[in-house]
């Protein structure tokens, strides 16, 4: 099948310009002055053309008729040739004398005078014999406007309009652009507000008299304090939660550990002993977390070799799992924070340990060069997977999809979340995806980014 080129790919000019009216306001405004200028300039020219060619008539009758006159003295009784063409040479004007001894026509191919005017259905009839006189000697003399003449400079004068109006166009593009760039900033405030960046406001021009758009930013910036100001409280109260929380699970797992292991106390000894790891666990991702989730989260950046840091890593998990690991050459040292890495490759595999019960193949994790500075980690389990829907919310905090597969083996969600902000804040993308069988994650870690 041949492919279609790029150029084919993209939508033809008219439906360019017909997305650009329906969602550009810029555009939109432009396009109407554009139409009100057409307009006016089209009324203004009409109503001109109108009322002058009913009023001139009778406001210049008598100076034609006296001109005539004048012209046909001029010319002599029999009228001369030669004066004839010294008048058409200085006037716009087309000459015709018929009569017993002169026959002379200035412009023999031009059409004559009556014919043109009966040609004209709006012309006035009576308007010929202002133009033609007779001589005492019986020649008749016909005075005609050159056409020609007048057709040109309509045309001079349409072409100057049109440039009048296209550099008045241009002229309010560049007003209403400058008017509305004000929506450009808030546009770019809101996205910086969604994505929890509120260091920096939208700018607010001419705060002392702001018009709409500067009270519609000033609104949006009252909004995004408010916004800043709900999500610091949640995150203190959280922070002070968690470590309020340390003390009494520090006391409890203590006295616990105290009671006598007589084989009637030891199996409810043992069950508190592991409720109290896992909400000491919570606990501690609670606090990660948020200090990663911080827009302010400070890293403590060292060159590592991440391959040597996932062997770390599986040699350190508890049992000594089988996991298998495929380490690519020439993987270039990376600029990240060991503890952090250590954390996010730590979660991984434990989490692709857990769901690899009864899978055919134990867990695997990659590790290859994306170019000069840049890697990419992958971990696989060969379990039975998540449903495809369910895979945009597997990183979402304290998410559990309905299926066999976290209720079977424990969690409380915090695992891949932490993954994700320890990826993010290292400027990396982190990725979920079915690998039939099992769930594959893949992370990238850029070099230098943070």
């Amino acid at each position: 099948m041949k492919k279609d080129s790029p150029a084919s790919c993209r939508p033809r000019w008219h439906r360019r310009a017909r997305q650009a009216l329906a969602h550009s306001l810029r555009v939109r405004l432009v396009a109407l002055f554009l139409l009100l200028a057409l307009a006016m300039a089209a009324t203004f020219l009409f109503g001109m053309q109108k009322a002058l060619s009913i009023g001139w008539r009778e406001a210049a009758r008598p100076l034609v008729i006296d001109y005539v006159d004048k012209l046909a003295a001029d010319l002599g009784s029999p009228p001369q040739v030669e004066r004839a063409q010294a008048l058409v040479q200085r006037l716009p004007l087309s000459v015709r004398i018929s009569g017993p001894v002169v026959n002379w026509r200035s412009h023999p191919g031009e059409p004559d005078f009556e014919q043109r005017w009966r040609d004209d259905k709006h012309g006035d009839t009576e308007v010929p014999r202002f133009f033609e006189r007779s001589t005492a000697d019986g020649h008749r003399i016909q005075f005609g406007l050159r056409v020609q003449v007048w057709h040109d400079r309509p045309r001079t004068i349409g072409w100057v309009t049109l440039a009048v109006l296209l550099v008045l166009t241009a002229v309010a593009y560049a007003r209403v652009r400058r008017m509305l760039r004000p929506l450009d900033d808030i546009r770019a405030g809101a996205l910086r507000f969604g994505t929890g960046d509120f260091s920096q406001t939208i700018p607010v021009r001419h705060a002392h008299r702001p018009d709409e758009l500067g009270e519609l930013a000033a609104t949006i910036n009252t909004m995004g304090a408010d916004i800043h100001q709900m999500l610091e409280a949640k995150r203190a109260l959280l922070l002070a939660i968690s470590h309020e929380l340390r003390s009494p699970l520090t006391r409890a797992r203590l006295n616990t550990e105290l009671l006598p292991e007589t084989p009637e106390v030891q199996p409810s000894r043992e069950a508190l002993l592991r409720d109290l790891a896992l909400m000491r666990d919570l606990v501690t991702d609670l606090l990660e977390s948020e200090r990663l989730a911080s827009p302010h989260v400070a890293l403590q950046r060292e060159s590592t070799d991440i391959g040597t840091l996932v062997a770390e890593v599986v040699a350190g998990l508890p049992g000594a799992p089988e996991v298998r690991q495929h380490l690519a050459p020439l993987v270039p040292p990376l600029a990240v924070d060991r503890t952090r890495i250590r954390l996010l490759l730590r979660n991984l595999l434990d989490n692709a340990l857990r769901h690899s019960a009864g899978a055919t193949q134990p867990p695997r994790v990659d590790v290859y060069a994306l170019g000069p500075s840049g890697v990419c980690i992958g971990v696989r389990d060969f379990g039975t997977g998540v449903p495809e829907d369910q895979i945009p919310h597997l990183a979402q905090p304290f998410y559990r999809p309905d299926s066999a597969r976290e209720r079977s083996a424990g969690g409380v969600g915090l695992g891949l979340y932490l993954c994700k902000l320890v990826a993010q804040a290292h400027g990396g993308t982190f990725e979920l995806r079915n690998a039939q069988p099992g769930l594959e994650v893949l992370v990238v870690l850029p070099g230098g980014a943070g």
